[in-house]
């Protein structure tokens, strides 16, 4: 029997990845919150680095999603796998599972642009990176790899997710004319490991946190707010 335990905020991206790999396996770990802005001395004791996720096992902390990931895949060898077998394709998904790690720094810098003129310039990199990603799924699917969802996919499922609440405010157009990546992102959102990664109201806590962060994203939430009270 597996103890495991997940610590992490409320929204953390990168702790959703491991969230949907366990669940995959069907493994349900202990999840724990903490607030990032007040650490508990115990989290500081285990996480050198003062990031989270962080993976309890027993006694021992593991950190960084990457290291977080492989060890539940070499711990659960009895369960579904969810790298390729061979070689070549467990490193060109383990390469787009690290480009998803960087396009969730990309919409990071989105949604906190200072000003319009920023947050257009973020958006236009961000759909660039879409492009991107259009390029290597189209002809696939329903997932990355074809039929068999992987880690790859549970990487690139938590921006989605964020994308889902951001279509609350407007269409940011961050998928227009890629049509493949649109398909590959209601297919993830279909996943039940992918739905219940995280807690039932996240796109009002994403809301919540985004406020008062002074970005333009939070300005056009405000106002969307502003006229939904009105309405």
């Amino acid at each position: 029997m597996h103890n495991f335990e997940l610590i992490s905020n409320l929204l953390c991206p990168y702790t959703q990845r491991a969230a949907i790999q366990l669940a995959e396996k069907g493994l349900e770990p202990r999840r724990t919150y903490i607030d990032l802005a007040d650490k508990p001395d115990w989290f500081v004791q285990l996480s050198p680095l003062g990031k989270v996720p962080v993976l309890r096992v027993g006694d021992t902390a593991v950190f960084e999603t990457a290291v977080i990931c492989e060890y539940i895949e070499e711990a659960t060898i009895d369960r579904a796998p969810m790298w390729p077998a061979h070689a070549l394709d467990r490193a060109h998904h383990r390469a787009w599972a690290e480009f998803a790690s960087s396009v969730i720094g990309d919409v990071f810098g989105f949604y906190m642009a200072p000003d319009e003129a920023s947050f257009e310039r973020k958006r236009a990199e961000l759909a660039g990176r879409f492009a991107r990603l259009e390029s290597q799924l189209a002809g696939a699917g329903p997932y990355f790899g074809g039929e068999r969802f992987g880690l790859v996919d549970a990487a690139f499922a938590p921006i989605f997710r964020l994308l889902e609440t951001f279509d609350q405010l407007a269409d940011f157009r961050l998928l227009q004319g890629l049509p493949a990546t649109a398909a590959y992102r209601l297919n993830l959102a279909e996943r039940s490991s992918v739905r219940t990664a995280v807690v039932p109201d996240y796109g009002h806590v994403f809301l919540r946190y985004l406020a008062g962060r002074g970005s333009h994203m939070a300005r056009l939430a405000a106002a969307a707010e502003a006229t939904s009270v009105q309405a």
